[in-house]
């Protein structure tokens, strides 16, 4: 039976249906543009919406988020049968690390990633759904992340890195290790009803990880280190950076025991090359991962 993917353009989404793909496994991918043709696999272009009212008589092996959690619940709500008898979907550590976070805007979205967590969970037991959540860390991989990426473009054109002089751990985790866990996820009932924390393989801190990232752009671009003290003023000075900024101390880290134990998964370490922060379609994925999938 086929499984459906939505946010299939995603980070995760790109390797995902790659792996799904090389396994022989049928995919609908759903996607707000046109994509290129890919074998194994179904593009429906359109809003969520849209796109299930269309296949609305489907039944799928399993359902597939990493779309916003909210939107599958709330349809979800409206569905008397299950459309698939298991839903796995993506969520974020931000839930826990953000939770006293001051800023109104950073409450908004804990609030909506909760408020997700909670209806998804309730609607699939309702509907007799297996249910897993993923939260992951920080991710990286595909050159599409609005985190670390944009930071190495604007670095990339004034040959300029930003490196800030900060403690607190992180542990970024690479988007196909998350495709892989979510693979390992749909052949076990151990995680059903659970949710489980991701993270990358290493926890190094803030400092360690903005040189590894520089270490990878080769030369031609020059570090810029910027003291506690001096982001603490931008912050003072730019609202916007005040959230960011009164984490860079802080460990925003997962624990990956359940996730080894239960699945198998041990993400990778990170080691970013240049390659890693060029954008890469869904067809180079699948390229990629057919030349030395691990």
């Amino acid at each position: 039976m086929t499984v459906l993917v939505s946010g299939a353009t995603s980070q995760i989404g790109r390797f995902l249906i790659a792996r799904l793909a090389l396994t022989g496994v049928p995919v609908v991918a759903i996607s707000r543009r046109p994509q290129p043709p890919q074998a194994g696999v179904q593009w429906r272009t359109g809003d969520l919406k849209t796109v299930l009212a269309a296949d609305l008589n489907e039944r799928w092996r399993a359902i597939v988020s990493f779309s916003p959690m909210d939107a599958w619940a709330d349809w979800l709500a409206a569905q008397a049968v299950a459309p698939a008898p298991r839903i796995i979907a993506t969520s974020s550590m931000s839930v826990v690390t953000k939770q006293g976070s001051a800023q109104s805007d950073e409450q908004q979205v804990v609030a909506r990633l909760q408020y997700g967590e909670d209806e998804l969970a309730r609607q699939a037991a309702r509907l007799g759904m297996a249910y897993t959540l993923f939260r992951p860390t920080l991710i990286y991989g595909a050159g599409v992340d609005r985190s670390l990426s944009p930071i190495v473009a604007r670095a990339r054109r004034l040959r300029l890195f930003p490196i800030p002089m900060a403690n607190g751990m992180r542990q970024p985790v690479h988007a196909d290790d998350i495709a892989q866990a979510v693979l390992a996820a749909l052949e076990s009932d151990a995680v059903d009803g659970k949710v489980l924390e991701i993270g990358g393989g290493e926890r190094l801190d803030y400092m360690q990880m903005f040189r590894r990232v520089h270490a990878s752009l080769g030369g031609g671009v020059l570090p810029l280190y910027l003291p506690l003290s001096a982001l603490r003023l931008l912050a003072a000075l730019l609202p916007r950076a005040r959230g960011p900024v009164s984490r860079l101390q802080q460990d925003l880290i997962a624990d990956n025991t359940a996730l080894v134990s239960l699945l198998g998964v041990r993400p990778r370490a990170f080691q970013p090359d240049a390659s890693t922060w060029t954008p890469m379609t869904p067809g180079q994925a699948r390229a990629r991962l057919g030349g030395g999938a691990r």
